[in-house]
C-alpha cells in the first residue's frame, strides 16, 4: 500500500470549514462550503479512540461522518475502546450509554479496551448484544473460545473491500479486576503477533484491498513487548494501524514510530481530534482534525447526549463539599509518577472507612491508575468524586507480610519515573523508590503482563503504620477490590490468605469522609501539600535535560545532587559548562559541613555581599574559618568566575580546617606546572596527591583556566567521599 504524502489535503480543507448536508448545523456563525468536488470513489476512514465518556464528541463525529457521505465518499466509521469509563455520564450505566450514542453516531465497527471490561465480563456482554456495529477482539477469548468477533469485511460501492481486525491490550488481564474477568485470556507478545499476521493473510485470501488493524496496544514503556510499534515490526501486510490505550497523538503522515510500510494513526483521547484517513487508488493519506466547540453536530446525538447529561447533572450534580484546593488527578507527572494530594485523600478515606467498621488496618493503598480527574478548587459534586473514581469498585482488606508489601511496591514501581497505573498512592506507608536503580526483571505474575522482582533494590519501606518496617512482620492493608484481586502490578495481593472485600464502594467512601470527618471542607492546612509519605529518587539524567546519560561527570552530579550540595541552575538544567563561582563553590562546601549557624552579617565584612542571599552564610563561614579572603580591601566577589588553581587553593584552606596537615610542595607532573602561581602552588600540591584534581587533555593543569560546574561536581564528590 503507498501512503500518499500530505501537499493540499482535501481533509484539511473539511477540517477546516465545512457546511452539512445531511445533519443540522448548530449556530456558530458562518462557514464555508467544502471543496465543490465529488469524493466519489474514495474510501473515508473516520477513527476514535480513547473517548472516555466525553459523549459531547459523538454529535460532531455523526456530523462529520454525514458531510463526507453528502459528497459522495463511502465512510467507514470506528472506533478503537475505552469507549465506556471515564465520566459519570458513561459509567453509572456501566457503558451501555455510550453503546447507545455509538449507534446513533454511526459507528460501524469497533475494538475493545481494556476499560470496557471495568465492570466484568458479563456486563460487558450484555451492553454488547446492543450494539448495532461489529466489534473485533481477535486476541480476546472466554473459556478458550473466541469471545467476540474477531474481524469483518466492509464492500464500498466500486467493488473496494476493507478488512478489519481488532486487538485488545493484553494488559487487560490486571488492569481489569481480575475476579470480574475469570475465564477471559488476553493473548500476549509472539502469540499475538501469530494472531494478527493469521488476521492479516485471512483477510488477504478475502481478497481485500485496504486492511486494517484496530489495536488497542499503544505505544508507552509500560507496554513494552505489546505495543503498536512492537507489533507492526513483527507483522507485515497491515496497511493502517488505528492505535489506542497510551492516550497518544500520532499523526499517520509525519511521525517519529518506525511503522515499516503501515500507517500508524491515533487520536489522544476524548475526542482531541476526529482522525480521518482517505484511500483513493491505492494510496492512503490521512489528517487529525481537531475537535472544537463551534463545529457542526447531528442534532439527533446531541439531543440523546443532553438527555444523558442532564440526568445525571440532576441527581449528582448537586455540591456537597468544597476544597480550598486543586486535588490533583492529573495522569502525569502526577497519580502515577508520584504522591498527590487526592492520593493522600482517598487514601486516608480508605483507612477511616475502615476504621468506621471496626477494623483495625495498619496503612491503606490504592492504584494510582484508578484516579481519573482532576477536582478543582471550589464546590465539589457527587459527580465529581465518581468521575475521580468511576469503576465502582469497593474496599477490601488484605494482611500480607512486610516483604510481601515490599516485593509489591517493587513492582508496582518497577518502570517509575515513567508512568505505570500501579504506582501506589497511600495512607501509612513511608517507603523510597531509588530510580536510578534498574529494576531487576523476574517471571511475569501468572495471567500478567508484569514481570516479578527477582530481587528488591529500588524500594526500600521505612515505616508502617507510624512503626518501624518489619519485613517479617504481618501487616493489615486496607485497598480496593482491583488490587486486592491482583490487579495491575498487585498480584501479591491476590495470594493473601486472608482477602475480604468489605463491599463498601470506594467513591461513597470518600464522600463520607469528606461530609463527616471533615465537616465538608477540605482545607489547604488538610491536603494542600503532600504527606510526604513517598520519596522519588530520580537520575540526575532524568532531572536534567543538560546532564547526558554517558557524560564524564553523571555519576559526580547524581552522588552531590543526592547529598544536597548540589542543585540546578534550573529545575531542568545543571549548568555543566557553566562558570563555577566563588560563591557557588563556598556554598557547596558550607553543605558538605552541614551548613552550620554563624555569627554576624557578612555585609559587615564584605561590601559586595548581601544579607539573606544564597550564599551569604557560606561566604561568612568561609571566611571566619581561614577557607576564603576577598579580593580586595572589603570585598569577596560571590560572582567572579574561579579559577582552577583558586579552586585547588580553597580545597587546600578547607582540608586545614577540617583537621588535615599541611604539605610540601611536590613537584607536579604537568606540562604547564611552572605556570602555577606561587601562592597556589601548595593548594595544587594538596589537590595532586590526594586525587581531589588532576590534569585537563594532554596533561596541562591549566592553572588560569576557568573552572566548571562539572568539575565542581567531581572535585565534591571526592572531598565529601
Amino acid at each position: 500500500m503507498i501512503n500518499g504524502k500530505k501537499l493540499l489535503s482535501l481533509l484539511l480543507v473539511i477540517a477546516l470549514a465545512f457546511t452539512l448536508s445531511g445533519a443540522a448545523l448548530a449556530d456558530n456563525g458562518p462557514t464555508t462550503s467544502v471543496a465543490s468536488d465529488e469524493l466519489a470513489g474514495q474510501v473515508v476512514i473516520l477513527h476514535t479512540n480513547d473517548v472516555h465518556g466525553d459523549i459531547d464528541g459523538y454529535a460532531k463525529v455523526a456530523a462529520l461522518k454525514a458531510e463526507y457521505e453528502s459528497k459522495g465518499a463511502y465512510v467507514l466509521l470506528m472506533e478503537n475502546g475505552d469507549f465506556s469509563q471515564g465520566t459519570t455520564y458513561v459509567s453509572m450505566s456501566k457503558g451501555a450509554t455510550a453503546v447507545n450514542l455509538m449507534n446513533l453516531a454511526g459507528y460501524d465497527v469497533s475494538s475493545l479496551g481494556n476499560h470496557e471490561f471495568d465492570y466484568g465480563y458479563a456486563s460487558l456482554t450484555e451492553i454488547m448484544k446492543n450494539a448495532e456495529f461489529e466489534v473485533v477482539a481477535a486476541n480476546v477469548r472466554y473459556n478458550g473460545a473466541l469471545a467476540f468477533g474477531d474481524n469483518t469485511v466492509f464492500t464500498a460501492p466500486d467493488g473496494t473491500k476493507i478488512g478489519v481486525f481488532g486487538l485488545d491490550t493484553p494488559e487487560t488481564a490486571t488492569k481489569a479486576n481480575p475476579t470480574m474477568i475469570k475465564g477471559v485470556t488476553f493473548t500476549a507478545g509472539k502469540d499475538m503477533f501469530t494472531i494478527a499476521q493469521t488476521q492479516v493473510n485471512l483477510l488477504k485470501a478475502k481478497d481485500c484491498d485496504l486492511i486494517v488493524c484496530l489495536g488497542h496496544l499503544g505505544v508507552d514503556n509500560e507496554s513494552a513487548g505489546n505495543r503498536s510499534t512492537d507489533l507492526l515490526a513483527a507483522v507485515t501486510g497491515i496497511d493502517l494501524f488505528i492505535d489506542g490505550h497510551s492516550h497518544t497523538v500520532i499523526d499517520g503522515m509525519n511521525n517519529d514510530y518506525d511503522t515499516g510500510d503501515a500507517m500508524l494513526v491515533s487520536t489522544g483521547t476524548a475526542f482531541q481530534y476526529i482522525g480521518a484517513v482517505t484511500y483513493q487508488d491505492g494510496r492512503l493519506s490521512s489528517d487529525l482534525i481537531p475537535v472544537t466547540d463551534n463545529m457542526p453536530v447531528d442534532e439527533t446525538v446531541k439531543a440523546a447526549a443532553d438527555a444523558v447529561k442532564s440526568e445525571i447533572d440532576t441527581t449528582y450534580g448537586a455540591a456537597f463539599a468544597s476544597t480550598e484546593v486543586r486535588l490533583n488527578g492529573d495522569r502525569d507527572p502526577g497519580n502515577r509518577t508520584k504522591e498527590t494530594n487526592l492520593g493522600d485523600l482517598i487514601t486516608d478515606a480508605i483507612v477511616w472507612k475502615a476504621d468506621e467498621q471496626g477494623l483495625s488496618v495498619d496503612a491503606a493503598l490504592t492504584n494510582g491508575g484508578g484516579i481519573r480527574a482532576t477536582i478543582d478548587a471550589g464546590e465539589i459534586t457527587r459527580k465529581d468524586i465518581n468521575t475521580v473514581l468511576p469503576f465502582g469498585n469497593t474496599i477490601a482488606i488484605v494482611e500480607i507480610t512486610g516483604a510481601e508489601l515490599l516485593e509489591a511496591l517493587e513492582a508496582s514501581t518497577y518502570c517509575t519515573p515513567s508512568a505505570i497505573g500501579g504506582f501506589p498512592q497511600v495512607s501509612g506507608i513511608v517507603f523510597t523508590i531509588d530510580t536510578t536503580k534498574a529494576f531487576d526483571a523476574g517471571d511475569l505474575y501468572p495471567g500478567s503482563t508484569y514481570a516479578a522482582p527477582a530481587s528488591i533494590n529500588r524500594v526500600t519501606i521505612q515505616s508502617v503504620g507510624g512503626k518501624a518496617f518489619s519485613p517479617t512482620a504481618t501487616y493489615t492493608i486496607a485497598t480496593n477490590n482491583f488490587t486486592a484481586g491482583g490487579g495491575d502490578t498487585y498480584y501479591m495481593f491476590s495470594a493473601s490468605p486472608y482477602n475480604y472485600d468489605l463491599g463498601i464502594p470506594l467513591d461513597e467512601a470518600v464522600i463520607a469522609y469528606i461530609e463527616d470527618e471533615l465537616d465538608g471542607k477540605i482545607t489547604a492546612a488538610d491536603y494542600g501539600e503532600t504527606d510526604g509519605e513517598i520519596t522519588v529518587k530520580y537520575a540526575v539524567s532524568y532531572i536534567f535535560s543538560d546532564v547526558a546519560e554517558n557524560a564524564w561527570y553523571k555519576d559526580y552530579v547524581q552522588a552531590v545532587y543526592d547529598k544536597g550540595i548540589m542543585t540546578g541552575m534550573t529545575g531542568s538544567a545543571f549548568g555543566p559548562d557553566v562558570a563555577m563561582t566563588r560563591g557557588m563553590f563556598v556554598t557547596m562546601l558550607y553543605r558538605i559541613e552541614n551548613s552550620p549557624p554563624v555569627n554576624g552579617n557578612v555585609s559587615e565584612t564584605f561590601s559586595d555581599c548581601a544579607d539573606g542571599q544564597w550564599y551569604s552564610d557560606a561566604v561568612l563561614w568561609a571566611y571566619q574559618n581561614g577557607i576564603v579572603d576577598g579580593l580586595g580591601s572589603d570585598t569577596f566577589g560571590p560572582s567572579v568566575q574561579l579559577t582552577r588553581q583558586q579552586m585547588a587553593t580553597i580545597l587546600y584552606r578547607y582540608a586545614l580546617y577540617s583537621g588535615a596537615d599541611e604539605i610540601i610542595e611536590a613537584a607536579l607532573p604537568y606540562s604547564d606546572a611552572a605556570d602555577v602561581a606561587d601562592w597556589a602552588l601548595s593548594g595544587v600540591s594538596f589537590c595532586t596527591i590526594e586525587g581531589l584534581m588532576n590534569g585537563v587533555s594532554e596533561n596541562p593543569f591549566d592553572p588560569a583556566g576557568t573552572a566548571n560546574r562539572s568539575m565542581g561536581a567531581a572535585v565534591m564528590f571526592r572531598t565529601a567521599a
